[in-house]
């Protein structure tokens, strides 16, 4: 077997598409530009390619796109202030703090600070809460983006067994809430550091999604024949990005795989833009 490869990079390119259409005709009909207020902390060299990536992601779908850049030693309340003065800026629709944050500022309290209403990655518990009540005003981006990946794909979640391994509140704990909703009707695993036999459990997954964090975590002896298999991890091991998920092996199993780079990490910023441009909807809705 050879798995068929879920290619993030050409289903994101019709969900940005999509988001391109829909800013044009609604900058056109109110004359609002949907705007994102980016901040930087420090000089991490992945989180400056993922912002970058960011920006000119929105420049291209025609959404406005700022950086905030601080200092590594930037305080706590600095940051928080900022993220106060963006929360008042009436052209500010969203607001992405990117993680991770210098050891010495605790995140929490930040994500905590951003309106609801501009929280585009959806990490507020108040957004959170509405997403397991199934009323979302925002979908956090990766798990949206897997859930569309699957939907582009066209495979059927109904009476399945997915199993994701990792519990972060980012990708794991999100993503067993979407699978589990009406509409998508899974039923789901969720495993983690201190699951018993992990491989015992993932051989029982129709859908296996990986979010551990740890490079070729998943090898092909823990995947049941046929399954999808959807990698979120992205490491750097020596000069390659590899996945969560040891995809040469996996390949010879699964029935379709997402690869690394240009599987999940397309569709995730896909749907950031898709929430900045919800955000200025309901803005003046």
């Amino acid at each position: 077997m050879s798995a068929e490869i879920i290619d993030g990079k050409a289903i994101s390119a019709i969900e940005r598409q999509r988001v391109t259409d829909e800013t044009a005709a609604f900058t056109q009909e109110t004359g609002v530009i949907p705007h994102l207020a980016a901040v930087l902390v420090g000089d991490d060299p992945a989180s400056q390619v993922y912002v970058r990536n960011k920006e000119r992601a929105c420049e291209r779908c025609g959404l406005k796109s700022t950086l905030h850049r601080l200092p590594s030693e930037t305080s706590q309340s600095e940051l928080e202030s900022l993220v106060a003065q963006l929360n008042n800026a009436s052209d500010v629709h969203g607001i992405l703090v990117q993680l991770p944050l210098p050891s010495h500022l605790d995140e929490t309290p930040v994500l905590d600070a951003i309106l609801p209403a501009k929280d585009v990655d959806g990490f507020h518990p108040e957004n959170v809460g509405l997403m397991l009540q199934g009323r979302p005003r925002f979908l956090p981006c990766t798990p949206h983006g897997v859930m569309k990946m699957l939907e582009h794909h066209g495979v059927e979640t109904s009476g399945k067994h997915a199993v994701v391994i990792g519990r972060s509140d980012i990708v794991g704990k999100p993503m067993g809430a979407l699978l589990i909703q009406k509409g998508a009707d899974a039923t789901v695993t969720i495993c983690h550091s201190r699951t018993i036999d992990i491989a015992q459990v993932t051989r029982q997954a129709d859908i296996l999604i990986a979010a551990v964090g740890r490079p070729e975590f998943v090898t092909g002896d823990m995947i049941r024949p046929g399954a999808v298999v959807i990698d979120v991890g992205i490491n750097r091991v020596d000069d390659r990005l590899v996945g969560d998920v040891d995809f040469q092996a996996a390949s010879k199993v699964a029935s379709a795989i997402t690869p690394v780079p240009g599987g999940v990490g397309p569709m995730t910023i896909a749907m950031l833009l898709r929430n900045t441009l919800t955000a200025a909807q309901h803005s003046v809705s």
